[in-house]
């Protein structure tokens, strides 16, 4: 029975995690999206673009052999994905990539040369010796 008890601890341990909640509310709110996003498609885009005569693109089907093929609501479901996509990049992806960038700090490269304190010329950053005044330089 502690075994039991220690499995039911660690599963609500596991389930009351923030990233476990996290995902299950990104999931039903992305379902929601996808159903909004099929009625805007289904009754909005497809009407604009649809085929003289057919005002619904689900209804497109053709026949084989006795079996009844549906490329119509393939069609729906493509121009389904395509809208998901577009605003899913064009609302979520841009502005969470401009964000990002502007919260990006590079440090800056290590410098590959150094001036010689001689000449001034530029030489390699290990140079013991300028290869332009021929004095003998500090490693830095």
């Amino acid at each position: 029975m502690r075994n039991m008890t220690s499995n039911l601890s660690e599963f609500k341990a596991f389930i009351l995690r923030g990233n476990v909640v996290d995902l299950a509310v990104g999931v039903v709110i992305g379902l929601a999206f996808q159903a909004v996003v099929s009625a805007f498609v289904k009754d909005i885009i497809t009407p604009i673009i649809t085929i003289p005569g057919k005002t619904n693109f689900s209804d497109l089907s053709f026949t084989i052999g006795g079996g009844v093929f549906f490329y119509g609501d393939l069609i729906n479901v493509l121009i389904n994905f395509i809208v998901i996509a577009a605003v899913v990049f064009f609302f979520v992806v841009k502005p969470v990539n401009m964000l990002m960038s502007r919260r990006k700090v590079e440090a800056a490269p290590e410098p590959l040369t150094r001036e010689c304190p001689f000449c001034l010329s530029k030489i390699p950053v290990a140079a013991t010796r300028c290869a332009f005044c021929t004095s003998e330089v500090k490693v830095a």
